[in-house]
C-alpha cells in the first residue's frame, strides 16, 4: 500500500508555518508529524500540498493508495485501521476524515459513496498554531515511547543530578556534565551527538534532537521541544523549536514555536500572559484580523528565517511571519507580516535579494544549501503575503 499525507482543511490555521512547509513536516513532540507516521507504517510517504511547495514536497501515486489527513497525529489502534482499509473506505473522527482508500487518478470529491468507519479512541490533532505547544506534552510522551522501546539508554553520567532516570532516554554521542534532569512530570529524550551544558535544569516533558545544544546554566521548563541543530539558552518554558533556529542567550521564551532559520537576539522575551489575565488573541491570516484562541498562555509564532535583534521584547500573542527582520527598542505590534524590516516606530518592506543572502549565509553555517526550490518557495511567500505590509 502507498501512503500519501495531505494537508487537510486546517493548512490555514497553521500559517505561518505552512507556508513554507506541509502540515506533515510540522513538529510537535520529538518527530515531525512525517516521521511519526512513517514510523508507525514502517513506509516513506509523500506529500499532497501547495503547488508552489510540490517540488519540494512531491507525491507520488501508485495503483493503490491510502491518503491521510497530516492534521492527526498516529497512534497504534488508528494505524491498524489504516492498515486495513479497502476500496471505498473512510476512517473518521466526528466530522473530519482522517484517511481513505483511492485508486490511482481517483478524484474524491466528498465521501457520500464510501463506507465510513469512526475511530472511537482518542487521537492528537493539530489544528491551531498553539496545538503545537500546548498538545506537546503529550506528543513527547508517545514519540518517546516509540522511540525507546525495546531500547537501551547510553548510561546517565554519575555527575548528572538526576530524578526519575527511568524516564530518561540518552541517544549516542550526546555529551551532557554537571546537570539537574528532572523527569517526574514526564519523560526526558536527549537526541544523537546533542549536548546539554553545565549547570543546565531540565525538567520534563523534554526532548532535545539530534546535535542540538542546551547552553550554559539553561532552564528549561517542560514541555518543550529543542529540534535538530538547534542552540538554546536562558529561560524556555513549554515551546517548540522546529529545528536549525537559535536562541543561545538569557531571555525568556514561553509558550511559543519557532520555525526553521530563526535567530533570537540576546535578552529577547516575549511575554506568554496579559498584564488583566484576559483570553490571548492572535492574527488569523484566514479572516486577517485576530481570533480568540481559549487560551489564557500564549507567546510568540515566528515564521522560517526570521531573526530580531538584541533587547527585543514582543508582546503576549504575537505572530511573525517568514522572513522578517525586527530590531530595535519597544514593543512591535502583535503581527508582523512575511518580508518585514523594522520594529516598534515602523516596518519597510525586507527585500528578496536582501533577504535571500542571509538566508544563503545562514544555511551555510550549516553545511545546509539554500537551493533554488527554496527561493522559489520564498518568493512565492513574498507574493502570497503582499496585502499584509504596509511601508511606514
Amino acid at each position: 500500500m502507498n501512503y500519501i499525507l495531505f494537508d487537510g482543511p486546517y493548512r490555514h490555521n497553521l500559517l505561518p508555518f505552512t507556508f513554507t512547509r506541509p502540515v506533515a513536516d510540522i513538529r510537535v513532540g520529538i518527530l515531525t508529524i512525517r516521521q511519526k507516521w512513517e514510523s508507525y507504517l514502517e513506509y516513506t510517504t509523500t506529500t499532497v500540498t501547495e503547488d508552489y511547495l510540490s517540488e519540494k514536497f512531491p507525491m507520488v501515486e501508485m495503483e493503490e493508495n491510502v491518503m491521510i489527513n497530516a492534521s492527526f497525529l498516529p497512534n497504534p489502534e488508528v494505524v491498524q485501521i489504516i492498515k486495513d482499509l479497502k476500496a471505498n473506505q473512510a476512517v473518521f473522527k466526528d466530522e473530519d476524515v482522517i484517511a481513505f482508500f483511492v485508486k490511482e487518478g481517483e478524484e474524491v470529491s466528498d465521501f457520500s459513496n464510501f463506507e465510513a468507519i469512526e475511530f472511537e479512541g482518542e487521537i492528537l490533532k493539530i489544528e491551531h498554531t498553539w496545538d503545537i505547544f500546548s498538545k506537546n506534552g503529550e506528543a513527547i510522551v508517545d514519540d518517546y515511547k516509540l522511540l525507546t522501546e525495546g531500547r537501551q539508554s547510553e548510561p546517565i553520567p554519575s555527575n548528572v543530578n538526576v530524578i526519575n532516570p527511568e524516564h530518561i532516554f540518552i541517544e549516542k554521542g550526546a555529551k551532557l556534565n554537571f546537570v539537574t534532569l528532572n523527569a517526574s512530570n514526564g519523560p526526558i529524550y536527549i537526541g544523537k551527538d546533542s549536548e546539554i551544558m553545565e549547570g543546565s535544569l531540565i525538567r520534563g516533558p523534554f526532548a532535545l534532537c539530534d546535535h542540538a545544544t542546551i547552553k550554559l546554566g539553561s532552564k528549561i521548563y517542560g514541555p518543550t521541544t529543542v529540534g535538530p541543530y538547534c542552540k538554546v539558552g536562558g529561560e524556555v518554558n513549554n515551546s517548540v523549536l522546529f529545528g536549525y533556529s537559535n536562541k543561545g542567550h538569557d531571555g525568556f521564551l514561553g509558550n511559543s514555536v519557532l520555525g526553521e532559520w530563526c535567530n533570537l537576539g540576546a535578552d529577547t522575551n516575549n511575554s506568554n500572559l496579559k498584564n488583566n489575565y484576559a483570553e490571548v488573541r492572535l492574527w488569523d491570516y484566514q479572516t486577517g484580523g485576530f481570533a480568540k484562541t481559549g487560551l489564557q498562555f500564549c507567546g510568540l509564532m515566528m515564521g522560517d528565517h526570521s531573526k530580531c535583534g538584541i533587547n527585543t521584547m514582543f508582546n503576549t500573542g504575537t505572530v511573525v511571519g517568514v522572513s522578517a527582520n525586527i530590531f530595535g527598542s519597544g514593543f512591535p505590534r502583535n503581527f508582523v507580516p512575511s518580508f518585514s524590516w523594522g520594529g516598534s516606530k515602523g516596518f519597510v518592506t525586507y527585500k528578496t535579494n536582501k533577504a535571500f543572502e542571509v538566508a544563503e549565509v545562514v544555511m551555510a553555517r550549516r553545511n545546509e544549501a539554500f537551493t533554488a526550490v527554496d527561493k522559489a518557495i520564498l518568493e512565492h511567500v513574498f507574493e502570497l503575503t503582499k496585502s499584509y505590509r504596509r511601508d511606514e
